[in-house]
Protein backbone atom coordinates (compact mmCIF):
# COMPACT_ATOMS: atom_id res chain seq x y z
CA UNK A 1 0.00 0.00 0.00
CA UNK A 2 1.22 3.38 -0.49
CA UNK A 3 2.85 5.63 1.73
CA UNK A 4 1.30 9.00 1.14
CA UNK A 5 3.00 12.09 2.59
CA UNK A 6 1.44 15.62 2.51
CA UNK A 7 4.42 18.44 1.05
CA UNK A 8 3.37 21.21 3.22
CA UNK A 9 4.75 24.38 5.11
CA UNK A 10 2.58 27.58 6.08
CA UNK A 11 5.30 29.40 3.97
CA UNK A 12 5.03 30.71 0.82
CA UNK A 13 7.98 29.98 -1.74
CA UNK A 14 10.50 27.39 -0.22
CA UNK A 15 9.91 25.14 -2.79
CA UNK A 16 6.91 22.74 -1.83
CA UNK A 17 5.89 22.31 -5.46
CA UNK A 18 9.43 22.05 -6.86
CA UNK A 19 9.99 19.70 -4.27
CA UNK A 20 6.72 17.30 -5.40
CA UNK A 21 7.50 17.57 -8.68
CA UNK A 22 11.38 16.23 -8.22
CA UNK A 23 10.68 14.01 -5.90
CA UNK A 24 7.76 12.44 -7.52
CA UNK A 25 9.83 12.03 -10.97
CA UNK A 26 13.19 11.07 -9.09
CA UNK A 27 11.60 8.16 -7.43
CA UNK A 28 9.83 7.01 -10.75
CA UNK A 29 13.38 6.82 -11.81
CA UNK A 30 13.98 4.22 -8.55
CA UNK A 31 11.08 2.13 -10.38
CA UNK A 32 8.56 3.16 -8.25
CA UNK A 33 5.16 3.76 -9.11
CA UNK A 34 3.46 6.97 -7.52
CA UNK A 35 0.80 9.76 -7.95
CA UNK A 36 1.28 13.52 -7.61
CA UNK A 37 -1.88 15.21 -6.07
CA UNK A 38 -1.90 18.90 -6.65
CA UNK A 39 -3.99 20.39 -3.93
CA UNK A 40 -3.00 23.99 -4.38
CA UNK A 41 -5.64 26.52 -6.14
CA UNK A 42 -2.46 27.83 -8.29
CA UNK A 43 -1.69 24.98 -10.18
CA UNK A 44 1.40 24.81 -10.36
CA UNK A 45 2.64 21.25 -10.22
CA UNK A 46 0.14 20.93 -12.85
CA UNK A 47 2.06 22.88 -15.19
CA UNK A 48 5.03 22.04 -13.89
CA UNK A 49 3.96 18.45 -14.98
CA UNK A 50 3.40 19.20 -18.42
CA UNK A 51 -0.35 19.28 -17.84
CA UNK A 52 -2.43 22.34 -18.90
CA UNK A 53 -4.53 23.54 -16.18
CA UNK A 54 -7.14 25.63 -18.36
CA UNK A 55 -8.18 22.51 -20.44
CA UNK A 56 -8.95 20.54 -17.58
CA UNK A 57 -11.93 18.39 -17.86
CA UNK A 58 -11.77 17.28 -14.36
CA UNK A 59 -10.04 18.17 -11.73
CA UNK A 60 -9.08 17.64 -7.71
CA UNK A 61 -12.09 19.76 -7.32
CA UNK A 62 -14.59 17.33 -8.91
CA UNK A 63 -12.78 14.57 -6.51
CA UNK A 64 -13.43 16.24 -3.80
CA UNK A 65 -17.03 17.88 -3.96
CA UNK A 66 -17.86 14.26 -5.11
CA UNK A 67 -18.42 15.43 -9.08
CA UNK A 68 -15.91 12.39 -10.29
CA UNK A 69 -14.32 10.09 -8.89
CA UNK A 70 -10.39 10.10 -8.61
CA UNK A 71 -9.37 7.58 -11.65
CA UNK A 72 -11.67 10.03 -14.03
CA UNK A 73 -9.82 13.03 -12.61
CA UNK A 74 -6.18 11.61 -13.77
CA UNK A 75 -3.90 12.85 -15.97
CA UNK A 76 -0.02 10.89 -16.95
CA UNK A 77 2.87 13.43 -16.88
CA UNK A 78 4.71 11.97 -19.79
CA UNK A 79 8.08 14.07 -18.80
CA UNK A 80 7.74 12.72 -15.10
CA UNK A 81 6.37 9.27 -15.81
CA UNK A 82 3.99 9.33 -12.55
CA UNK A 83 0.30 9.95 -12.64
CA UNK A 84 -1.04 13.39 -11.52
CA UNK A 85 -4.13 14.51 -10.10
CA UNK A 86 -4.40 18.19 -11.42
CA UNK A 87 -5.92 21.51 -9.83
CA UNK A 88 -6.93 24.84 -11.48
CA UNK A 89 -8.84 27.77 -10.12
CA UNK A 90 -11.51 25.70 -9.38
CA UNK A 91 -10.28 24.49 -5.89
CA UNK A 92 -10.67 28.00 -4.82
CA UNK A 93 -14.37 27.31 -4.56
CA UNK A 94 -13.70 23.95 -2.45
CA UNK A 95 -12.87 25.96 0.60
CA UNK A 96 -16.25 27.16 0.79
CA UNK A 97 -17.77 24.36 -0.37
CA UNK A 98 -16.14 21.85 1.75
CA UNK A 99 -17.44 23.63 4.86
CA UNK A 100 -20.85 22.40 4.12
CA UNK A 101 -20.43 18.97 3.11
CA UNK A 102 -20.52 15.78 6.16
CA UNK A 103 -16.94 14.14 6.72
CA UNK A 104 -15.18 17.51 5.42
CA UNK A 105 -11.71 16.82 6.59
CA UNK A 106 -12.18 13.28 5.47
CA UNK A 107 -12.73 13.95 1.41
CA UNK A 108 -9.49 13.02 0.42
CA UNK A 109 -8.48 10.47 2.45
CA UNK A 110 -11.60 8.75 1.39
CA UNK A 111 -11.42 9.71 -2.01
CA UNK A 112 -7.59 7.84 -2.11
CA UNK A 113 -8.91 4.33 -0.20
CA UNK A 114 -9.80 2.25 -3.62
CA UNK A 115 -6.29 3.66 -5.70
CA UNK A 116 -3.99 3.23 -2.35
CA UNK A 117 -2.94 -0.42 -3.14
CA UNK A 118 -1.90 0.95 -6.99
CA UNK A 119 1.02 2.97 -5.42
CA UNK A 120 4.18 3.08 -3.97
CA UNK A 121 4.15 6.69 -2.89
CA UNK A 122 1.44 9.15 -3.11
CA UNK A 123 2.73 12.65 -2.83
CA UNK A 124 0.35 15.92 -2.19
CA UNK A 125 1.15 19.28 -2.86
CA UNK A 126 -0.76 21.39 -0.44
CA UNK A 127 -1.22 25.22 -0.70
CA UNK A 128 1.07 28.23 1.56
CA UNK A 129 -1.67 28.10 4.42
CA UNK A 130 -3.45 26.10 7.09
CA UNK A 131 -6.99 25.61 5.00
CA UNK A 132 -9.25 22.90 4.50
CA UNK A 133 -7.39 21.53 1.21
CA UNK A 134 -4.23 21.19 4.13
CA UNK A 135 -6.13 19.77 6.98
CA UNK A 136 -7.47 16.93 3.92
CA UNK A 137 -4.20 16.61 3.15
CA UNK A 138 -3.01 16.18 6.09
CA UNK A 139 -5.99 13.57 7.16
CA UNK A 140 -4.80 11.91 4.45
CA UNK A 141 -0.90 11.86 5.00
CA UNK A 142 0.88 9.15 6.68
CA UNK A 143 3.79 11.89 7.06
CA UNK A 144 4.43 15.35 6.63
CA UNK A 145 7.32 16.44 4.17
CA UNK A 146 8.62 19.98 5.52
CA UNK A 147 10.71 22.26 2.42
CA UNK A 148 12.19 24.81 4.49
CA UNK A 149 14.95 27.46 3.85
CA UNK A 150 17.37 27.98 6.31
CA UNK A 151 16.75 31.50 7.50
CA UNK A 152 15.77 33.04 10.59
CA UNK A 153 11.98 33.59 9.78
CA UNK A 154 12.06 29.89 8.43
CA UNK A 155 12.65 28.71 12.64
CA UNK A 156 10.01 30.86 13.60
CA UNK A 157 6.95 29.51 11.47
CA UNK A 158 8.47 26.03 11.67
CA UNK A 159 7.82 25.86 15.49
CA UNK A 160 3.97 26.92 14.41
CA UNK A 161 3.56 24.25 11.84
CA UNK A 162 4.96 21.26 14.35
CA UNK A 163 2.16 22.73 16.45
CA UNK A 164 -0.29 22.71 13.97
CA UNK A 165 0.77 19.38 12.86
CA UNK A 166 -0.01 17.80 15.97
CA UNK A 167 -2.95 19.30 16.60
CA UNK A 168 -4.55 17.76 13.80
CA UNK A 169 -2.92 14.29 14.34
CA UNK A 170 -4.05 14.19 18.09
CA UNK A 171 -7.98 15.37 16.41
CA UNK A 172 -8.11 13.57 13.07
CA UNK A 173 -5.49 11.42 12.18
CA UNK A 174 -3.43 10.08 15.18
CA UNK A 175 -1.17 7.58 13.05
CA UNK A 176 0.44 11.21 11.17
CA UNK A 177 4.01 12.22 11.80
CA UNK A 178 6.45 14.01 10.83
CA UNK A 179 8.56 12.36 8.01
CA UNK A 180 11.50 15.06 7.58
CA UNK A 181 12.64 18.55 7.10
CA UNK A 182 14.32 19.02 3.76
CA UNK A 183 16.84 22.18 3.70
CA UNK A 184 15.79 23.80 0.27
CA UNK A 185 17.47 26.62 -1.71
CA UNK A 186 20.80 25.94 0.37
CA UNK A 187 23.98 28.05 -0.13
CA UNK A 188 26.66 27.45 2.31
CA UNK A 189 28.28 30.10 1.71
CA UNK A 190 25.76 31.98 3.66
CA UNK A 191 26.60 31.91 7.55
CA UNK A 192 23.04 32.22 8.49
CA UNK A 193 22.32 29.08 5.89
CA UNK A 194 24.88 26.91 8.13
CA UNK A 195 23.35 28.58 11.69
CA UNK A 196 19.84 27.58 10.54
CA UNK A 197 21.20 23.79 9.92
CA UNK A 198 23.11 23.90 12.87
CA UNK A 199 19.92 24.31 15.02
CA UNK A 200 17.86 22.29 12.68
CA UNK A 201 20.83 19.45 13.57
CA UNK A 202 20.46 19.66 16.94
CA UNK A 203 16.43 20.14 17.66
CA UNK A 204 15.39 17.74 14.75
CA UNK A 205 18.06 15.14 14.57
CA UNK A 206 16.08 11.89 13.51
CA UNK A 207 14.01 13.51 10.95
CA UNK A 208 15.85 16.52 9.00
CA UNK A 209 17.24 14.92 5.76
CA UNK A 210 20.89 14.81 5.50
CA UNK A 211 20.27 15.99 1.89
CA UNK A 212 20.24 19.42 1.15
CA UNK A 213 18.91 20.99 -2.14
CA UNK A 214 20.66 23.50 -3.81
CA UNK A 215 19.78 26.79 -5.18
CA UNK A 216 20.09 25.96 -8.69
CA UNK A 217 18.98 27.51 -12.15
CA UNK A 218 17.99 24.34 -14.15
CA UNK A 219 15.75 23.94 -10.70
CA UNK A 220 13.92 26.96 -11.70
CA UNK A 221 14.05 26.86 -15.42
CA UNK A 222 12.46 23.30 -16.01
CA UNK A 223 8.46 24.23 -14.72
CA UNK A 224 8.39 26.97 -17.15
CA UNK A 225 9.09 23.69 -19.88
CA UNK A 226 6.59 21.64 -18.01
CA UNK A 227 9.16 18.50 -16.90
CA UNK A 228 11.22 18.08 -13.83
CA UNK A 229 14.96 19.01 -13.74
CA UNK A 230 15.68 15.61 -14.05
CA UNK A 231 14.63 15.81 -17.65
CA UNK A 232 15.64 19.19 -18.17
CA UNK A 233 19.14 18.57 -17.45
CA UNK A 234 19.78 15.29 -15.33
CA UNK A 235 23.49 16.50 -14.42
CA UNK A 236 22.14 19.89 -12.39
CA UNK A 237 22.60 19.93 -9.01
CA UNK A 238 19.08 20.26 -8.31
CA UNK A 239 18.31 17.13 -10.38
CA UNK A 240 21.27 14.86 -8.65
CA UNK A 241 20.08 16.29 -5.46
CA UNK A 242 16.45 14.92 -5.54
CA UNK A 243 17.45 11.82 -6.93
CA UNK A 244 19.43 11.74 -3.54
CA UNK A 245 16.22 12.52 -1.30
CA UNK A 246 14.27 9.68 -2.88
CA UNK A 247 17.24 7.19 -2.39
CA UNK A 248 16.89 8.39 1.28
CA UNK A 249 13.42 8.72 1.79
CA UNK A 250 13.20 5.09 0.32
CA UNK A 251 16.30 3.93 2.55
CA UNK A 252 14.08 5.35 5.74
CA UNK A 253 10.99 3.61 4.26
CA UNK A 254 12.62 0.51 4.54
CA UNK A 255 14.98 0.91 8.02
CA UNK A 256 10.97 1.73 9.35
CA UNK A 257 9.81 -1.53 8.21
CA UNK A 258 12.53 -3.27 9.32
CA UNK A 259 11.99 -1.70 13.01
CA UNK A 260 8.24 -2.45 12.94
CA UNK A 261 8.66 -6.29 12.06
CA UNK A 262 11.47 -6.73 14.56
Amino acid sequence: MAKVFAIANQKGGVGKTTTCINLAASLVATKRHVLLIDLDPQGNATTGSGVDKLTLEHSIYDVLIGDCNLVDAMQFSEHGGYQLLPANRDLTAAEVTLLEMQTKENRLRNALAPIRENYDYILIDCPPALSMLTINALVAADGVIIPMQCEYYALEGLSDLVNSIQRIGKLLNPSLKIEGLLRTMYDPRISLTNDVSAQLKEHFPETLYQTVIPRNVRLAEAPSFGMPALVYDKQSRGALAYLALAGELVRRQRANRHTANV
